[in-house]
Protein backbone atom coordinates (compact mmCIF):
# COMPACT_ATOMS: atom_id res chain seq x y z
CA UNK A 1 0.00 0.00 0.00
CA UNK A 2 1.51 3.27 -0.91
CA UNK A 3 1.79 6.02 2.09
CA UNK A 4 -0.79 8.65 1.96
CA UNK A 5 -0.83 12.34 2.08
CA UNK A 6 -3.21 13.51 5.02
CA UNK A 7 -2.79 16.34 6.84
CA UNK A 8 -0.71 14.80 9.37
CA UNK A 9 2.35 13.82 7.33
CA UNK A 10 2.22 16.81 5.94
CA UNK A 11 2.05 18.68 9.40
CA UNK A 12 5.26 16.63 9.57
CA UNK A 13 7.00 16.93 6.02
CA UNK A 14 6.08 20.73 6.44
CA UNK A 15 8.18 20.84 10.05
CA UNK A 16 10.77 18.42 8.78
CA UNK A 17 9.99 16.17 11.59
CA UNK A 18 11.75 12.80 10.53
CA UNK A 19 8.54 9.92 10.47
CA UNK A 20 7.70 6.94 8.97
CA UNK A 21 4.45 6.29 7.75
CA UNK A 22 3.27 2.96 8.46
CA UNK A 23 0.54 1.72 6.47
CA UNK A 24 -1.67 -1.84 6.61
CA UNK A 25 -5.02 -3.06 5.61
CA UNK A 26 -8.14 -2.21 7.61
CA UNK A 27 -10.95 -4.38 7.65
CA UNK A 28 -14.26 -2.15 7.32
CA UNK A 29 -15.82 -4.51 9.57
CA UNK A 30 -13.72 -4.04 12.32
CA UNK A 31 -14.39 -1.26 15.02
CA UNK A 32 -11.70 -2.04 17.16
CA UNK A 33 -9.48 0.55 15.40
CA UNK A 34 -6.61 0.77 17.82
CA UNK A 35 -6.35 -3.32 18.85
CA UNK A 36 -6.39 -3.43 14.63
CA UNK A 37 -3.67 -1.64 14.55
CA UNK A 38 -1.84 -3.36 17.23
CA UNK A 39 -2.45 -6.79 15.69
CA UNK A 40 -0.53 -5.30 12.51
CA UNK A 41 2.29 -3.29 13.59
CA UNK A 42 3.21 -4.92 16.77
CA UNK A 43 5.71 -7.78 16.17
CA UNK A 44 6.16 -8.11 20.08
CA UNK A 45 3.34 -7.71 22.46
CA UNK A 46 5.77 -5.29 24.64
CA UNK A 47 5.32 -3.13 21.50
CA UNK A 48 1.22 -3.10 22.31
CA UNK A 49 1.72 0.31 24.56
CA UNK A 50 3.81 2.24 21.73
CA UNK A 51 1.04 2.65 19.76
CA UNK A 52 -1.32 5.57 20.48
CA UNK A 53 -5.03 6.03 20.06
CA UNK A 54 -6.19 9.38 19.81
CA UNK A 55 -9.28 9.76 22.14
CA UNK A 56 -11.28 13.59 21.69
CA UNK A 57 -12.85 14.54 24.88
CA UNK A 58 -15.50 17.51 25.69
CA UNK A 59 -14.40 19.20 29.25
CA UNK A 60 -16.65 20.73 31.29
CA UNK A 61 -16.19 24.17 29.94
CA UNK A 62 -17.82 23.20 26.80
CA UNK A 63 -14.06 22.73 24.81
CA UNK A 64 -13.03 19.75 23.03
CA UNK A 65 -9.52 18.38 23.44
CA UNK A 66 -7.62 15.61 22.68
CA UNK A 67 -6.09 12.91 25.09
CA UNK A 68 -3.22 10.56 23.79
CA UNK A 69 -2.89 7.06 25.53
CA UNK A 70 -1.48 3.66 24.85
CA UNK A 71 -3.96 1.15 22.65
CA UNK A 72 -4.02 -1.22 25.69
CA UNK A 73 -4.95 1.27 28.52
CA UNK A 74 -7.88 2.89 29.25
CA UNK A 75 -8.31 6.91 29.43
CA UNK A 76 -8.67 8.40 32.83
CA UNK A 77 -11.08 11.02 32.20
CA UNK A 78 -10.51 12.92 35.32
CA UNK A 79 -7.05 12.35 35.29
CA UNK A 80 -7.27 14.12 31.49
CA UNK A 81 -9.29 16.63 32.61
CA UNK A 82 -6.85 17.82 35.46
CA UNK A 83 -4.09 17.67 33.08
CA UNK A 84 -5.97 20.33 30.50
CA UNK A 85 -7.36 22.49 33.97
CA UNK A 86 -10.57 21.42 33.74
CA UNK A 87 -12.92 20.01 36.67
CA UNK A 88 -14.21 17.34 34.68
CA UNK A 89 -14.83 15.65 31.34
CA UNK A 90 -16.73 12.97 28.77
CA UNK A 91 -15.84 11.55 25.55
CA UNK A 92 -16.81 13.81 22.77
CA UNK A 93 -19.78 13.13 20.57
CA UNK A 94 -18.69 11.21 17.74
CA UNK A 95 -19.82 13.74 14.96
CA UNK A 96 -18.79 16.73 16.26
CA UNK A 97 -15.27 14.93 17.41
CA UNK A 98 -15.02 14.04 13.54
CA UNK A 99 -16.15 17.69 12.28
CA UNK A 100 -13.85 19.45 14.75
CA UNK A 101 -10.52 17.68 13.90
CA UNK A 102 -11.41 16.78 10.21
CA UNK A 103 -10.89 13.27 10.67
CA UNK A 104 -13.28 10.05 10.68
CA UNK A 105 -13.05 7.95 13.78
CA UNK A 106 -10.32 5.07 13.94
CA UNK A 107 -8.44 7.96 12.33
CA UNK A 108 -8.13 11.22 14.03
CA UNK A 109 -4.87 12.03 14.61
CA UNK A 110 -2.99 14.45 17.08
CA UNK A 111 -1.57 15.61 14.21
CA UNK A 112 -3.42 18.05 11.41
CA UNK A 113 -6.40 18.50 12.77
CA UNK A 114 -8.66 21.40 11.08
CA UNK A 115 -8.90 23.28 14.48
CA UNK A 116 -5.88 21.91 17.02
CA UNK A 117 -7.38 21.01 19.97
CA UNK A 118 -5.75 21.38 23.57
CA UNK A 119 -3.84 18.02 23.89
CA UNK A 120 -2.28 15.98 26.48
CA UNK A 121 -0.57 12.49 26.02
CA UNK A 122 -0.19 9.91 28.67
CA UNK A 123 3.54 10.42 30.00
CA UNK A 124 4.31 6.44 28.75
CA UNK A 125 4.90 7.71 25.70
CA UNK A 126 8.20 9.47 26.52
CA UNK A 127 9.46 6.10 27.90
CA UNK A 128 9.71 5.12 24.26
CA UNK A 129 12.40 6.60 21.59
CA UNK A 130 9.76 6.12 18.92
CA UNK A 131 5.85 5.59 19.30
CA UNK A 132 2.98 5.31 16.52
CA UNK A 133 0.11 6.81 16.56
CA UNK A 134 -2.89 7.24 13.95
CA UNK A 135 -1.82 9.53 10.48
CA UNK A 136 -5.14 10.72 9.66
CA UNK A 137 -6.78 7.27 7.92
CA UNK A 138 -8.03 4.32 9.24
CA UNK A 139 -4.88 1.41 8.39
CA UNK A 140 -2.08 4.47 8.67
CA UNK A 141 -0.03 5.05 11.34
CA UNK A 142 3.07 7.33 11.88
CA UNK A 143 5.79 6.46 13.93
CA UNK A 144 8.25 9.40 15.08
CA UNK A 145 9.99 10.53 18.27
CA UNK A 146 8.02 11.45 21.06
CA UNK A 147 9.08 15.09 21.84
CA UNK A 148 8.21 15.79 18.19
CA UNK A 149 4.58 14.61 18.78
CA UNK A 150 4.70 16.44 22.44
CA UNK A 151 6.40 19.82 20.29
CA UNK A 152 4.15 19.71 17.51
CA UNK A 153 0.97 19.47 19.39
CA UNK A 154 1.22 21.81 22.09
CA UNK A 155 0.74 18.68 24.73
CA UNK A 156 1.36 18.62 28.20
CA UNK A 157 2.21 15.11 29.28
CA UNK A 158 0.47 13.78 32.66
CA UNK A 159 -0.29 10.09 33.54
CA UNK A 160 -4.06 9.89 32.14
CA UNK A 161 -4.03 6.25 31.07
CA UNK A 162 -5.06 3.58 33.70
CA UNK A 163 -5.01 -0.45 32.86
CA UNK A 164 -7.92 -1.77 31.60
Amino acid sequence: MPAASTPAVRALTVAQVPHRVHAYRHDPNNADFGAEAVAALAADPADADRIFKTLVIELSTGALAVAVVPVPRLLSLKAAAAALGAPKAVMADRAKAERTTGYVLGGISPLGQKRRLPTVIDESALEWPRVLCSAGRRGLEIELAPQDLVRLTGAVTAAVAREA
